[in-house]
């Protein structure tokens, strides 16, 4: 099957035929028409180089949607001579695999042609089904050509990912985007030449703004304006942002609740926090909320934070990101994204401090280094005459008996770890007076009789 062969002579009359949409009537012709993706078919680009050399690799897409996925592996398959056989890993499974293979050992065997089959959202096969590929890619029976908007390091098998190289190819700028409207709006024979349009730069600026780099979402929306603009009395279709706004509705932005995106989004959202940057943990919030995150998600990312990045330099962050959980639980959105914001704003400006995460992470790594070590024995209950005889509890001191409610002289890690320092407060915030108070501690259990005996019998020893 060669998609670039004519219509066979059964296709419907061109009078009949409902007439295909205007992203896929504008796909580039050849390599010159293309836009985008200069690091890879610009001069010395690795597939200007590839289709040099006339050995084309298997290879993997990966990029947002409209970058030009498909219209890339088109473009090779007819610069290559090689035959082009689309597949989508939504509607196909080993089955469909088995005779499309087939199909291109009969093209290799009486056609003489390779085949390039471009499978589109191959991260959408399981393993199985991408292993079924692996001994026709070694053989040479196909070009195997993957598209994928995941990460291919999670979603591809390794054993296909050693077998191909994978190309990173970027969301389109607007100014390419704009290179391709005005393509659209001066081919008479494609695209909208012969319909008298005019499009002022403002116009083609509010649907390339729209597109999120997306030249298929692009081509879609200017097609879409278009036809829904009736001519004016002088016979010419006078496009307006008004109509461009109206035919979008709602910018559709890039976010999938379980793909890369999100986790970049998240991401965004933490570290904006982290560096104390109100206006972009407003914004990277808002994107989230807008794409259709969950909001409480939102919410249990920021009690973390106010956990891990915020802690006791400043703990009302922690009730205030609770706060905002109860909020937006109690009255939903649009009205809880407020309570979002504010506790957003709040942690973005707090006083910072992982102090907490690194006591955590200390105390984990002895957990994990040394033998449980057993209770120290003033620590235990003596909740049985016989646990007081065998001398649970023995030497305990309780602190509200003495001055300040500190009993200095009273130790309470295991012998083991005696002087181990899990938590070390900041100068940050609260914790500065923590800090303080910790201090003025450590100085009365030095200066205590019992303690100086101790460190009298380490020395002798």
């Amino acid at each position: 099957m060669n998609l670039f062969d004519p219509k066979p002579a059964s296709a419907a009359p061109a009078s009949l035929a409902k007439p295909a949409p205007l992203a896929d009537r504008m796909r580039p012709a050849d390599l010159a028409e293309f836009a985008g993706q200069e690091h890879l078919v610009a001069a010395g680009g690795p597939l200007r180089a590839a289709l040099k050399a006339e050995r084309v690799p298997s290879m993997i897409f990966w990029g947002p949607p409209g970058c030009g996925k498909t219209t890339l592996a088109r473009l090779m398959a007819r610069e290559s001579g090689l035959d082009f056989v689309q597949f989508s890993a939504v509607t196909s499974g080993v089955k469909e695999i088995r005779e499309v293979i087939e199909r291109a050992r009969q093209t290799r065997r009486h056609a003489g042609r390779g085949t390039i089959l471009f499978v589109d959202e191959i991260h959408r096969f399981n393993k199985a089904q991408q292993d079924a590929f692996l001994p026709h890619v070694e053989d040479g029976t196909v070009v195997l050509v993957g598209a994928t908007t995941e990460n291919p390091s999670f979603e591809v098998n390794s054993a296909l990912l050693s077998r191909s190289r994978v190309y990173r190819m970027e969301r389109l700028s607007e100014e390419e985007v704009w290179a391709i409207l005005r393509r659209a709006l001066s081919d008479k024979e494609r695209g909208l030449g012969g319909q008298n349009v005019d499009a002022p730069p403002r116009v083609i600026e509010a649907v390339a703004g729209l597109s999120e780099g997306d030249a298929r979402v692009a081509l879609n929306l200017l097609d879409l304006v278009v036809a829904t603009t009736p001519p004016g009395p002088d016979g010419v279709r006078h496009l307006t942002e008004e109509a461009v706004r109206a035919a979008a509705q709602k910018k559709a932005l890039l976010y999938d609740k379980s793909g890369e995106e999100h986790f970049n989004v998240v991401s965004a959202f933490i570290k904006s926090m982290r560096a104390s940057d109100p206006q972009a943990a407003v914004y990277w919030m808002s994107r989230m909320l807008e794409a259709g995150e969950d909001p409480l998600y939102v919410a249990r990312r920021m009690v973390r934070f106010a956990c891990e990045d915020v802690g006791l330099a400043d703990p009302a962050a922690l009730r205030v990101s609770l706060a905002a959980k109860d909020a937006v639980d109690f009255i939903g959105l649009p009205e809880g994204n407020l309570a979002l914001a504010q506790a957003a704003v709040y942690l973005a400006t707090a006083p910072k401090s992982n102090a907490l995460w690194v006591a955590c992470d200390r105390a984990g790594q002895d957990l994990q280094k040394t033998q449980n070590e057993p209770v120290p024995m003033h620590l235990r209950n003596a909740v049985t005459p016989l646990m007081k005889d065998a001398g649970y509890g023995k030497g305990y001191q309780y602190a509200h008996d003495h001055p300040g409610h500190f009993a200095p002289e009273m130790t309470c890690l295991p012998e083991g770890l005696a002087d181990r320092k899990y938590y070390e407060p900041t100068a940050q915030g609260f914790e500065k007076e923590i800090g303080r108070r910790m201090e003025e501690w450590e100085g009365k259990r030095a200066a205590s009789p019992a303690r100086k005996k101790t460190k009298s019998g380490d020395k002798k020893g």
